[in-house]
């Protein structure tokens, strides 16, 4: 591992307060992975070794019970993942399979847990990050339950609209497979959600959507901050903690609708 690769993930919360010698030392035996798109990274019911930190590319997380497969999140830079499974030293839950061409720091779980037990500042991060991946669990398990599937669709919409710049057309961000799994809906559901937003001025050509009427989207989606989290990006990097603590009064999902 090279000083540089390792001084792109020391700005993260998770590692932000450590100090230098303590940071060395959970990071002590890191490796830096290239890999091609296609490439499975670990199984579910895998022991964890390392944790993972996406540094550029893109990973989808699945799951699958017998003949039935689900998409639980696709992540994008920086990103950790599998860091519940490093602190209970448990097997991994979920697959991992790399989208997109991706560079990825592995660092030895044994280490990190290590550094928690002598670390107060670097366990409390850890304990923040971990409470950002729930609350952001909740947040999806909310949307499912509580909304339709075109109330999903709408909202997710929304959201890429905030992350994209409040552009009229936005891009879709995932093929619309993986868009179905991630709405936990069916390529067909979806499909339908789609041809349900046309009155609201929605069009659709290939990955490019176009958002022409945004008052009356927004009017049907009803965005909650108890649900939705619509921060915008930020330049500076930051995990699934900073996420979930970005000031309330910032917040678009908030407005009122007329």
């Amino acid at each position: 591992m090279r000083e540089s690769d390792l001084n792109r993930i020391c700005r993260l919360q998770l590692f932000a307060d450590m100090t230098p010698e303590s940071f060395a030392r959970a990071t002590h035996g890191s490796l830096l992975q290239k890999y091609p798109a296609g490439t499975t990274l670990l199984f579910e019911a895998d022991n964890v070794d390392f944790l993972y930190i996406l540094l550029d590319g893109s990973v989808e997380l699945q799951a699958q019970w017998h003949d039935k497969e689900s998409t639980m999140a696709v992540l994008r830079p920086i990103s950790t993942f599998i860091l519940a499974a490093v602190v209970l030293e448990a097997p991994a839950l979920m697959s991992a399979k790399t989208l997109d061409r991706s560079e990825i720091i592995m660092i030895p779980a044994d280490g990190l847990r290590k550094t928690m037990q002598e670390d107060a500042s670097f366990a409390f991060a850890v304990a923040q990050e971990l409470s950002g991946c729930y609350r952001g669990l909740v947040r999806t398990i909310k949307g499912q339950k509580l909304r339709s599937g075109t109330e999903r669709l709408a909202n997710y919409l929304l959201t890429q609209q905030v992350r994209q710049g409040s552009k009229d057309t936005i891009e879709l961000p995932h093929e619309k497979r993986i868009l179905a799994s991630l709405l936990g809906l069916t390529p067909e559901s979806l499909s339908r959600a789609f041809a349900g937003l046309a009155k609201y001025n929605v069009e659709v050509h290939g990955a490019s959507v176009t958002l022409g009427n945004a008052v009356g989207l927004r009017r049907l989606a009803r965005p909650d901050p108890l649900i939705d989290n619509h921060m915008p990006p930020k330049d500076a990097v930051h995990g699934k903690a900073v996420k979930e603590m970005w000031p309330e009064s910032e917040r678009s999902c908030s407005r009122e609708i007329d």
